[in-house]
């Protein structure tokens, strides 16, 4: 990150075409998704896109078929900006798995920008009682979290662990929490293990500490592949262990008896449905999240991606637009 990846360049504002928005931006999340792409992990779509995919905007202007959304509105745009519809995943209600899907930041131009074009329906209502600088990590931080708590398939009242505690997963922590889990964090940064105690942790170690009981469920936030085996031991037979990151370094070797046995079971979350953000943000003005957030002006979208990398934010980093 000491390049400095992004550039700052000045593009005319984009028309909206049919069934699309033209939203001013008022602030962005940074997520690690979008550090990823910064570094090459994730090869980009498009040449020269604009990154960003949790956008807390205005819409300014609506294209020609538009029904949901009208000038004025504030409204979000997350990581999920397209699918065919009719594909045999789509039609199952799996469109998070569309061949065809695109992504904001990826594919289209996202919201490290004063303004952003995206459709219509795959643009969210926000919830109330949250400022717009908290609101940006919850459409996706929070929303890919929540996927990954699906995933986890944590009991009524299990016992769930988790791996990283930034911008996703102070906010998974709160919604188990809130449905009875204890919650057990593991992360290297000690500001994140506070604030993981603030929240109502019941404990908070280093990512190689062992959990302080069994485990029924555990989400890996980190992008650390070497996670993955201390995370399947540490679980209790039965258990379940989610990966929520679209980038993963690669698995150590696992030891099947061990790691494996007593029908632990290991599995990816793939983006989300516009379901699972529908629910999650109904969950988060429900419970009134507690989002820690960190502020920085949009010149300094290098410098918050390269805090990011070296863990030097606790919570989630928001850019401020407007």
């Amino acid at each position: 990150m000491a390049t400095g990846p992004l550039r700052l360049v000045d593009r005319p504002v984009p028309e909206p075409g049919p069934g699309e928005l033209l939203i001013r931006v008022i602030c962005c999340g940074v997520c690690r998704t979008d550090l990823h792409l910064a570094e090459g992990d994730l090869l980009p779509r498009r040449p020269d896109v604009t990154p960003g995919h949790e956008v807390v905007g205005e819409v300014i202007q609506a294209g020609p078929g538009t029904t949901r959304f009208a000038a004025a509105d504030r409204v979000g745009v997350a990581w999920l900006a397209g699918t065919d519809g009719s594909c045999r995943y789509c039609r199952r209600g799996s469109e998070n798995l569309c061949p065809q899907s695109v992504y904001t930041g990826w594919d289209r131009d996202g919201g490290y920008a004063e303004y952003v074009v995206a459709a219509d329906a795959y643009v969210h209502p926000l919830p109330s009682g949250f400022s717009d600088a908290e609101l940006a990590p919850l459409l996706c931080a929070g929303i890919i979290g929540y996927r990954a708590l699906k995933r986890a398939e944590v009991p009524p009242g299990g016992r769930l662990g988790l791996y990283g505690f930034g911008g996703s997963a102070h906010l998974a922590a709160q919604v188990a929490m809130a449905a009875g889990a204890a919650v057990h964090v593991f992360t290297r940064a000690p500001a994140a293990r506070q604030l993981a105690l603030e929240l109502g942790a019941a404990s908070a170690q280093d990512s190689d500490d062992p959990s302080p009981e069994p485990l029924d469920s555990a989400i890996i936030f980190a992008p650390v592949g070497d996670v993955v085996p201390p995370a399947l031991r540490n679980l209790d037979r039965g258990g379940t262990v989610a990966i929520a990151g679209i980038h993963l370094t690669d698995i150590p070797s696992l030891n099947y008896s061990d790691e494996l046995f007593q029908e632990r079971t290991l599995r990816s979350v793939t983006s989300n449905t516009r379901g699972d953000a529908e629910e999650f943000l109904r969950l988060a003005e429900r419970l009134r999240l507690r989002v820690s957030v960190t502020p920085y002006p949009l010149d300094a979208a290098d410098q918050a991606l390269s805090d990011l990398a070296a863990d030097r934010i606790t919570g989630a980093a928001v850019l401020t637009v407007a």
